[in-house]
């Protein structure tokens, strides 16, 4: 699984889950764009200061031409672009266990246009770079909830079923170019978001409700970490997954969907 002399985005870089993919990728050896909304400077001096090579973009993916922008200026900085990891979602910071009928529907419209047009538009903005490369490799992050019918985030459910959608159907017409696109599928993880849920005494009820949920249908007793998701980004991304596309890998300790 390595990635020497590869190129790889990955957006939401900035902390939580994309901040220790972007990490691993360049520990497997890839120079990585870490992009994000929030600042990803520090996440990316980090991994310089590892020996690794990492910029930081500030973009926007709902944005089309800040995304082609940035797709852009990745290929300038690093002269190619081989891995892209869609990892860029709206979820923390939503209401908690909305019924869908008191959803907003600016609300509706600001998840889909994150977690739906936001890895459309980095999947088109990516594919003409790979292309140029030679091939590469999409990883989508979608979510187990999707297999689960989790109730109270009908948007970001729906938005997750979405994602698998596009990556089976992106793999059928990319396929050919030698661009593979898969999604991982994780469960409930401690990204830095997630953990200030927790520490939120207004959120103290919820979570408690949430803890036993999630930790009582797992068949590995503990909290998912970002980096539980590491190895599967690698993998994916590298040629050990050279002929695996369109599938979406669960990466979660769940053994019963409720």
């Amino acid at each position: 699984m390595n990635l020497k002399d590869r190129v790889a985005v990955v957006t939401g870089g900035a902390q939580g889950i994309g901040r220790a993919l972007a990490a691993g990728l360049a520990e497997a050896g890839a120079a990585v764009g870490l992009v994000d909304v929030l600042d990803a400077g520090p996440a990316a001096e980090e991994i310089v200061q590892s020996r690794g090579r990492a910029k930081a973009f500030s973009t926007d993916v709902s944005d089309e031409s800040a995304v082609n922008e940035m797709m852009k200026g990745v290929e300038t900085e690093f002269g190619r672009l081989d891995v892209l990891v869609n990892n860029a979602a709206l979820f923390a910071n939503l209401k908690r266990d909305q019924r869908f009928e008191d959803i907003p529907v600016d609300e509706w419209d600001r998840v889909m246009a994150v977690n739906v047009r936001g890895v459309f538009l980095c999947m088109k903005a990516a594919a003409p770079f790979m292309r140029k490369s030679g091939g590469g490799s999409i990883i989508n992050f979608a979510s187990d909830t999707v297999h689960k019918g989790v109730p109270g985030f009908l948007h970001y459910v729906s938005s997750k079923g979405a994602v698998i959608g596009m990556t089976r159907a992106a793999a059928r017409e990319l396929g050919e170019s030698g661009i593979r696109v898969n999604a991982i599928g994780p469960g409930f993880t401690m990204s830095d978001a997630n953990v200030r849920l927790m520490e939120d005494p207004d959120k103290a009820e919820w979570w408690k409700g949430m803890e036993t949920r999630i930790i009582g249908t797992r068949s590995l007793q503990r909290h998912q970490q970002p980096e539980d998701l590491v190895g599967a980004v690698v993998f994916l991304g590298s040629d050990a997954s050279a002929f695996m596309t369109g599938q979406t890998l669960l990466v979660n300790k769940n053994n019963i969907f409720i």
